[in-house]
């Protein structure tokens, strides 16, 4: 289990390299991330669209938006609030849609 969380951590780092919005950090049993846009209405249409992909997974991060950053923690509640696949896929399904709006 931890060669495949290594793993997956080096891939997101490798990725992040070409996106500087893109932060994940796995501590404290969570999956943490930042995120900056251009405005309010940007970040809500961010959140807007995170949203509809995690209640399509059943899986809905904690999160806190001001003005143009939006902060996201994934935890799998019912797992102990630790970090599992769900928060992993659901990290990457959030990669997938910032990079629509912080080209």
């Amino acid at each position: 289990m931890v060669q495949k969380n290594i793993s997956w951590f080096n891939k997101m780092v490798e990725k992040n390299k070409t996106n500087t919005n893109m932060n994940w950090t796995e501590s404290n049993n969570k999956l943490s991330a930042s995120f900056k846009f251009k405005d309010f209405m940007e970040a809500f249409a961010f959140m807007t669209e995170v949203a509809m992909h995690a209640e399509k997974q059943n899986h809905h991060p904690n999160w806190s938006n001001v003005y143009n950053t939006v902060t996201i923690d994934l935890m799998t509640h019912d797992a102990g609030n630790v970090v599992t696949d769900k928060d992993r896929k659901l990290a990457e399904t959030i990669d997938n849609i910032v990079g629509k709006y912080t080209k």
